[in-house]
């Protein structure tokens, strides 16, 4: 079994894949959105796959995140809040509750196995040992 889904195959299995829609700053010419399939897995987990994933695309990407967590409407503003990536909210029209985020140049690494907190490694990033201190690291 493929993880990779096209637009209208909302099966309900988790995965990746691209939606047939373009936008002109939605990532590069003629490229719709990327869709990450985290069917009912819970939000922490979901941040992994997500940072993963942000890692892998082109700067102005935009990623459809499927979250049916309730802690997803919270959590997915704050991480990008932190990471510098653009939250676009609730994307309408859609079968299962679904989010959007712009992926964004420069944006703030974050641990790998821990999505919500700043990476130890901050080099060019513009993070500090204060910033650290002040989230509680």
């Amino acid at each position: 079994m493929s993880p990779v889904g096209h637009a209208g195959a909302d099966s309900g299995r988790p995965g990746v894949g691209p939606v047939g829609r373009a936008g002109a700053d939605s990532g590069p010419p003629g490229a719709g959105p990327v869709v990450l399939d985290g069917g009912d897995r819970r939000c922490v987990l979901l941040l992994i796959e997500l940072r993963k994933l942000t890692t892998t695309v082109p700067p102005g990407t935009e990623i459809h995140l499927i979250a049916t967590d309730p802690a997803a409407p919270l959590d997915l503003p704050a991480w990008c809040h932190l990471t510098g990536h653009v939250y676009l909210g609730p994307v309408q029209d859609r079968p299962r509750p679904t989010y959007g985020v712009r992926v964004t140049s420069g944006a703030a690494p974050t641990d790998p196995d821990r999505p919500w907190r700043p990476s130890q490694d901050h080099s060019g990033m513009g993070g500090s040992s204060g910033t650290r201190a002040a989230i509680g690291k």
